[in-house]
């Protein structure tokens, strides 16, 4: 069956240290979307996988809509809650070195839209990225 939606383009744009403690984290991933379609794409919700360093670092799905205007970029975030101290100890060495250079990750998902008759658009993606602390505090490693 040919598609007559083009997938758009998904990077991730950075990832923001929102909250840091002990029993968990809180990140605000950033993303940067491009459309290569001449209409609008209204996005219901968001399916997605990131790793980082070849560690998985987070998976999910957000709900809440936005659209991607036509021939053109739009940017959306979605907030993580982890415990790395308890479900990927090794992340937190990666995490802490984003603080100093790029991490590479490797982004997948796909959109839900609200076209009808539309499967879901896959998108797949890879580059480095840089964490930005909160505030002023510093990552402390166990």
């Amino acid at each position: 069956m040919t598609t007559l939606v083009s997938a758009p383009t998904v990077n991730l744009d950075h990832v923001e240290v929102t909250e840091l403690g002990f029993s968990g984290q809180t990140f605000l991933l950033a993303f940067d979307v491009a459309n290569p379609n001449p209409f609008p794409l209204p996005v219901n919700s968001i399916a997605y996988g990131v790793e980082l360093d070849g560690q998985r670092f987070a998976t999910g799905t957000a709900t809440g809509g936005f659209t991607v205007p036509a021939s053109g970029t739009a940017e959306f975030a979605i907030s993580v809650e982890l415990d790395l101290l308890k479900t990927a100890p090794p992340l937190l060495y990666t995490v802490k070195d984003s603080m100093t250079r790029a991490i590479p990750y490797e982004l997948k998902g796909e959109f839900d839209l609200d076209i009808p008759a539309t499967e879901p658009l896959r998108f797949r993606s890879s580059g480095a990225v840089r964490f930005s602390e909160v505030g002023r505090h510093a990552l402390q490693m166990p």
